[in-house]
């Protein structure tokens, strides 16, 4: 993906990213109804969900979204349509959250997707006391001017 014409952004495409997370190859396997996909976008337009999308050649091929609240971050899908998109996209996200003074990514489920990030599961009572000096946090995922 650093080789080629891509590039990643955020917040450009929330809609696209979701509707493409809820595609799944088989339609039974897929939790994001249009139930989530509405309460998500009003989410996102009260500037509490974002999206991170992967393009190449001025096409999106890959992307996640989430919740941020305080210094937390907690990813609820993504999606790739090309070969590395979807890391792209996440190492972007670890890299803009840490730019802006977060300190947790919930990426909610431990997979070897996550795991080569470096991602690791912790003790509940641990999660929950990270949890809430996270909260407390007063980042932003946007620029601050």
């Amino acid at each position: 993906m650093k080789r080629s014409s891509s590039s990643v952004t955020f917040d450009r495409s929330f809609g696209d990213v979701i509707a493409q997370c809820a595609e799944r190859r088989f339609p039974e396997d897929t939790w994001i109804s249009d139930d989530i996909i509405r309460v998500y976008t009003e989410l996102y337009a009260r500037g509490i969900a974002h999206s991170v999308e992967t393009w190449l050649e001025g096409k999106l091929v890959g992307g996640l979204y989430g919740i941020a609240l305080g210094g937390a971050f907690f990813g609820e899908s993504m999606f790739s349509r090309v070969s590395g998109a979807s890391k792209f996209a996440l190492v972007s996200l670890v890299a803009r959250l840490r730019e802006r003074g977060y300190m947790l990514l919930d990426s909610q489920i431990i997979n070897d997707h996550v795991k080569q990030f470096g991602a690791i599961e912790i003790p509940r009572d641990r999660y929950l006391s990270l949890l809430a000096e996270a909260l407390s946090l007063p980042v932003s995922f946007y620029v601050k001017s």
